[in-house]
């Protein structure tokens, strides 16, 4: 990587020099306006619009269109009394919760390292920024712009987020936004359901630009001279639901089959209107049978409560059947 702004975190009374680099960069494939004939570069030249002759990069100002046709014409000495700092600082200005920072505001992000005999109090300011868990708000002139920005720790070192100025974040105006649409709790029950099917943990390599890897296929199979091979069709999107309860059933099911879950017997996939429904049947169907057997439990309690007795008395009537005979008087 290549440094492209050297400057200094001003952190209280302690200054940290540091080299800047940027953190991402694009992988968009990038091609060149040429004639279709010969393959020749297409070349613009600066011609003014008023005299149609061309213009060289020193005679070229800046002007601010203010309407009408009129344009009010800058030059070098206008911006050089602007309140514009020329430090090369990057001044700490206060210390926040990261949550407190809309993500809307990040612009670009940048690298930070230490330079020379830096590191330590490089160190130092990552690791208690770190166990603060606040990010701080700093300022930086960078490519003649004061900007606004954030420090924080990503993987060991220190990110200089730039952001937005709060007038640069438009408010939304649609016209939906005054309109009083009701959703019904079946349907948020339902939208929830879809979104638990769907939950899972963000791993960024999960994650490809397929069309720029078609792109480069069809790049170098030119290149080489191969065949191009057409990629496979890709499934069309479907079209707007009309029925939305049966729009995001399916869409459950879809995404279950895809985690591949089976669906339970007796066809779809439980959501938490036909659980909550499976539920009650299940809580009324021990109590009715519980119902229906304690007239039984009675009666046979009953029954064997009687057949005990009468059983009983059969012992009992032997007994007496059973007792001796007097014996016959003897005649003297």
């Amino acid at each position: 990587m290549r440094a492209i702004w050297k400057g200094a975190v001003s952190f209280g009374l302690v200054s940290i020099a540091v080299k800047l680099y940027s953190a991402t960069e694009e992988k968009d494939i990038r091609f060149h306006q040429v004639h279709r004939e010969d393959g020749g570069r297409i070349r613009y030249k600066r011609t003014c619009s008023v005299c149609g002759e061309e213009v060289t990069y020193d005679d070229i100002a800046k002007g601010y269109d203010i309407g009408g046709g009129e344009m009010v014409i800058l030059t070098d000495s206008d911006f050089a009394d602007l309140p514009l700092t020329t430090s090369r600082a990057i001044d700490v200005l206060e210390f926040v919760p990261a949550e407190q920072v809309d993500p809307i505001l990040y612009n670009k992000a940048y690298f930070l390292e230490p330079e020379g005999a830096a590191t330590k109090p490089y160190v130092l300011l990552r690791d208690a920024l770190a166990d603060s868990e606040r990010v701080a708000i700093v300022k930086v002139a960078l490519r003649q712009r004061e900007q606004l920005a954030t420090l924080r720790v990503r993987e060991g070192v220190l990110l200089l987020n730039t952001m937005l100025w709060p007038d640069e974040v438009r408010t939304p105006d649609f016209g939906f936004l005054g309109e009083d649409l009701k959703i019904r709790p079946p349907e948020l029950a339902m939208a929830s359901s879809l979104i638990d099917s769907m939950a899972g943990e963000f791993e960024q390599d999960a994650f490809t630009d397929d069309y720029r890897a078609a792109l480069q296929e069809v790049i170098d199979a030119k290149v080489q001279g191969r065949e191009v091979v057409q990629p496979e069709e890709v499934e069309e999107a479907p079209a707007a639901a009309v029925d939305l309860m049966a729009a995001l059933k399916a869409s459950v099911e879809r995404a279950r089959a895809a985690r591949g879950e089976q669906p339970e017997a007796g066809g779809g996939e439980p959501t938490p209107i036909t659980s909550a429904r499976s539920a009650q049947k299940a809580a009324k169907a021990p109590a009715k049978k519980t119902a229906e057997k304690e007239p039984a439990a009675k009666k046979a309690a009953g029954k064997k409560k009687a057949e005990g007795t009468k059983k009983a008395a059969e012992k009992k009537a032997p007994a007496r059947k059973a007792a001796p005979k007097k014996a016959p008087r003897k005649t003297a």
